[in-house]
C-alpha cells in the first residue's frame, strides 16, 4: 500500500519543500528545465530531505526516459540490463539511490557508459561524496548539496496532508511539534503522522505523540546543524582538547545510525590531529572501531566513548599531514627530476646503511634539484622530540 509520503510526493519543482537555493525563479533545477537539459549530478544531504522526489521531479518535468535503481538492493544484472536499454536509448537516464554503496563491479560498468554518454547519471546519497563516491565518477558529475528543511518549511508542508487525509483536524500546536521533532525531515513528518491517524484518529494531539515518541528525530538538532557539521564540530572539539564537546557531538552522532561514516571520521582524527605526539593511539581507535561493529548498538558507544575521550586528553600533533602537504606542494613547483643514480634498482655504488655504524651512512636521496627540501619539522611533544633527537645523535655519532 502506498504510503502518505509517497501520496504526497510532488510532481512538480513548485511543489518542492525547502531547497531555495536550487529550486526558484532563475535557479538551477528551474534554468535546467527551461532549457530542456541535464546533466550528470550527484545530490547529497541527509535522508528525508527529498534527493529522490527532487530526481523523479525533474524527470517529470523534463518527461524524461529514466530507471530507478538502489545500489544497495539491485544487483549487476538490474545494472545490466539498464546499460543494455542505454544502447537502445541514448537519451536514458540512470537514477542511482544510495550511490556510495556501489561495489566495484558495478561501479567500472556505470563508469564507461557515463564516460561515452550513451547515460546521464543522477546519483543520490546521504554521504559526503567527496569521501564516499568513487572518484572517477564523481569528477563527470556536478555535485548539488540538498540543504536541511527548515521547522517552517516542514509546518507548511502539513497542511498538504489534508489533500489524503481530508477530516484531518490537529491544532496549530501539534503542527509545531511535529515540525520541530522532524528537525529537518519531512517524511519523517509524514510518518508519524500517517501512524498518528490511523492509531488515535484525525484529532491526535502532542499527548498522544509522546507516547510513541518521546524524543526528537536526532540526525539534526532543531537548530540547523547538518550532519556533517556535527561531524565536523566532533573534530574540531577533539582537536580543541575539549572532552565534553566530543562526547556530546559523540553521542549525536551516534544517535543517527551512520556508524561508517563515524568511524571513518574518528580513524582520521586520529592520524591528522593526534599523529606523532601519541602514536600508538591510532591503533587503539581501530580497535575501538572493530570492536563496535561487533558489538552494535547500544554496546559500541563504550568503546567508541573510550576512543573519544582517548584522543580528546591526547596531546596533539599534524605534522603528519602538514609534511605531506609540504612535499606535494614542493612537487608541484618543481620540474620532477630522476632519482638519483647511487639508489636507482641495482646501482653498485648504495651504500647500504645497516652496513655502517648506528645503521646510518650520509648519502643524497632526494633529487638534485631539490636535494636540500625539508618537509618535516618535529612537533613539540615528548615523542617527536625524542625521534629528533635520536636522529640528530645517530648522524653525529657515526
Amino acid at each position: 500500500m502506498e504510503s502518505l509520503a509517497e501520496k504526497l510526493r510532488p510532481k512538480k519543482l513548485s511543489q518542492i519543500v525547502g531547497q531555495k537555493h536550487i529550486v526558484g525563479e532563475n535557479k538551477i533545477l528551474n534554468n535546467l528545465v527551461k532549457n530542456k537539459k541535464i546533466f550528470n549530478i550527484i545530490f547529497y544531504g541527509k535522508s528525508g530531505i527529498g534527493k529522490t522526489t527532487l530526481a523523479l521531479t525533474l524527470m517529470n518535468e523534463l518527461d524524461k526516459r529514466y530507471r530507478l535503481l538502489n545500489a544497495t538492493i539491485n544487483t549487476k544484472k538490474d545494472f545490466e540490463v539498464v546499460f543494455e536499454e542505454a544502447k537502445m536509448y541514448e537519451d536514458l537516464i540512470l537514477i542511482v539511490d544510495e550511490i556510495h554503496r556501489m561495489n566495484k563491479d558495478k561501479q567500472d560498468l556505470l563508469l564507461s557508459f557515463i564516460e561515452s554518454g550513451k547515460l546521464t547519471l543522477i546519483g543520490l546519497t546521504s554521504s559526503n561524496p567527496y569521501h564516499a563516491v568513487n572518484p572517477a565518477i564523481r569528477s563527470r558529475c556536478q555535485l548539488i548539496e540538498l540543504k536541511e528543511i527548515s521547522e517552517e518549511d516542514i509546518f507548511d508542508a502539513l497542511d498538504r496532508v489534508k489533500d489524503v487525509y481530508t477530516d484531518l483536524d490537529i491544532s496549530y500546536e501539534t503542527k509545531k511539534h511535529i515540525a520541530r521533532i522532524s528537525s529537518g525531515d519531512l517524511r519523517f513528518a509524514y510518518n508519524l503522522v500517517e501512524f498518528c491517524y490511523n492509531s488515535f484518529g484525525n484529532n491526535f494531539n502532542i499527548e498522544n505523540i509522546q507516547t510513541i515518541n518521546k524524543h526528537t528525530n536526532m540526525y539534526h538538532d532543531k537548530n540547523e546543524d547538518g550532519f556533517y557539521d556535527v561531524i565536523s564540530a566532533l573534530q574540531k572539539s577533539i582537536r580543541g582538547s575539549d572532552v565534553d564537546a566530543s562526547l556530546h557531538y559523540l553521542s549525536r552522532l551516534l544517535s543517527t545510525g551512520e556508524y561508517e561514516i563515524l568511524f571513518r571520521r574518528l580513524l582520521v582524527i586520529a592520524y591528522e590531529d593526534i599523529g606523532l605526539a601519541n602514536p600508538n593511539l591510532p591503533g587503539r581507535v581501530l580497535d575501538a572501531i572493530i570492536s563496535s561493529e561487533r558489538l552494535g548498538m547500544p554496546e559500541m558507544s563504550i568503546p567508541l566513548t573510550f576512543a573519544v575521550i582517548d584522543m580528546a586528553l591526547s596531546p596533539k600533533s599534524n605534522t603528519s599531514e602538514t609534511s605531506y602537504m609540504n612535499a606535494l606542494n614542493d612537487l608541484n613547483k618543481n620540474t620532477v627530476m630522476r632519482v638519483p643514480e647511487h639508489i636507482r634498482t641495482n646501482s653498485p655504488n648504495y651504500k647500504y646503511p645497516h652496513n655502517y655504524k648506528n645503521n646510518y651512512v650520509k648519502q643524497q636521496y632526494l633529487p638534485d634539484n631539490i636535494k636540500n627540501s625539508i618537509y618535516y619539522r618535529p612537533g613539540k611533544n615528548k615523542y617527536e622530540q625524542s625521534m629528533y633527537e635520536y636522529n640528530k645523535k645517530i648522524k653525529l655519532d657515526r
